[in-house]
């Protein structure tokens, strides 16, 4: 297990606390890093039907494909009695779904009426599902439970933190691999590679998991879009490349983007440069427990308003324990609106990047909150790489 039963215990009383708050008799999580905090669950079989149930009592449930429950057992900290499975036939099988045996379980266990959360809004509910429940359960009353697991995860534990910190040790190295392979003429694929090499060996006493987001490193006129991959273009003298990259450590993440150039960057992207690194500084000191969620993104506007820049999107978000497709955990952001007052060992990435049609410069840190401010997660160079 990752965690202690204790760090365990206390997350499912938070849950079961939230749970009577909002009067719900029963919780069906289908976001896998939402099921992995609270069981320990560790597979790549989010690509299926599966969920965890919590009830007013006992061990979550997990519910999974058959060929999973062994990866249960292996994983989680639940005993075997606790964990479900359902009919292989059932498998992208219309019409029949598998929530249909879901729903079959959890009458069985005496959850048919009453009140039950789902989490509506979520990349791993479909709508399909669902309806399944609904027709296998037709006396229970449903309620969207969105995000009451991801805001119980928001403050992290010192457990939590020191695997992040790991994960920040995997990121710089990762960038460290970026500093020493680029160069002119050289295919971006093949620097990539050196990426995720070094993303997988890790950092000592850390091995790199798969990240939820693959590294996203636009060049010249593609640094314009904020979420390009990879191609095998040559990397051209007189370009700007971001990487926006994360090494990942038993699931947790510690994002950070870096702006790397072959050549002396012309003088607007110095002036971004300087312009997104203070912004970071003034961003970072206002980070404090007490301050709100859009305190710390007017320090990101003001700052960079005062060097002649605007922008327009969010400038940051709570990260921590994720799976594919997102880093995030989709709770607080770093955005004018969101009143969410930080406390203290809330982690968030803060991304004050900056993209025009014809350029971009993304230069982020995640941190952590402390009395003092933010405090990063990982040690990396701030400033615009160049490259011969």
């Amino acid at each position: 297990m990752t965690f202690s039963r204790e760090e365990y215990a206390a997350r499912l009383e938070g849950v079961r606390a939230a749970m009577a708050e909002a009067g719900l008799d029963a919780l069906v999580v289908a976001d896998p890093s939402n099921m992995h905090w609270l069981t320990g669950y560790d597979g790549w079989s989010f690509y299926v039907p599966q969920a965890a149930i919590v009830t007013g009592a006992g061990e979550p449930l997990l519910w999974l494909r058959p060929m999973d429950a062994p990866g249960a057992c292996l994983t989680a900290w639940i005993g075997r009695e606790s964990v479900l499975t359902y009919s292989e036939e059932l498998i992208q099988n219309p019409p029949r779904h598998a929530f249909d045996s879901l729903a079959a379980d959890l009458a069985a266990r005496g959850v048919s009426a009453g009140r039950i959360g789902v989490e509506m809004d979520n990349y791993y509910f479909s709508a399909a599902a669902f309806e399944a429940l609904k027709r296998g359960l037709p006396q229970a009353r449903f309620a969207d439970a969105t995000g009451l697991v991801n805001w119980r995860r928001i403050v992290k534990s010192p457990a939590e933190i020191a695997l992040m910190r790991k994960a920040g040790e995997i990121t710089a190295a990762m960038h460290r691999a970026v500093r020493e392979g680029m160069a002119e003429g050289r295919p971006k694929h093949e620097l990539v590679a050196d990426v995720q090499r070094a993303a997988i060996l890790g950092a000592p006493g850390a091995w790199g998991d798969y990240p939820a987001i693959q590294p996203i490193a636009p060049s010249g006129v593609e640094a314009s879009a904020s979420h390009i991959t990879w191609n095998d273009r040559p990397m051209a003298q007189g370009e700007a490349t971001y990487f926006e990259i994360s090494g990942c450590h038993r699931r947790y993440h510690c994002p950070v983007s870096r702006t790397y150039h072959l050549g002396e960057p012309p003088a607007i992207l110095r002036r971004a440069e300087a312009a997104v690194i203070r912004a970071l500084e003034d961003a970072m000191a206002a980070a404090k427990p007490g301050a709100l969620c859009e305190d710390v993104a007017r320090e990101v506007y003001a700052s960079l308003a005062r060097a002649g820049f605007e922008k327009a999107s969010r400038t940051g978000y709570s990260i921590g324990l994720s799976y594919p497709p997102d880093w995030g955990e989709r709770t607080m952001s770093l955005r004018i609106g969101d009143r969410t007052a930080l406390r203290e060992n809330m982690c968030l990435h803060l991304m004050p990047g900056l993209w025009t049609p014809e350029w971009g410069v993304a230069i982020t840190e995640s941190f952590v909150v402390t009395p003092k401010g933010g405090e990063r997660l990982a040690d990396i160079p701030q400033e615009i790489f160049v490259a011969a």
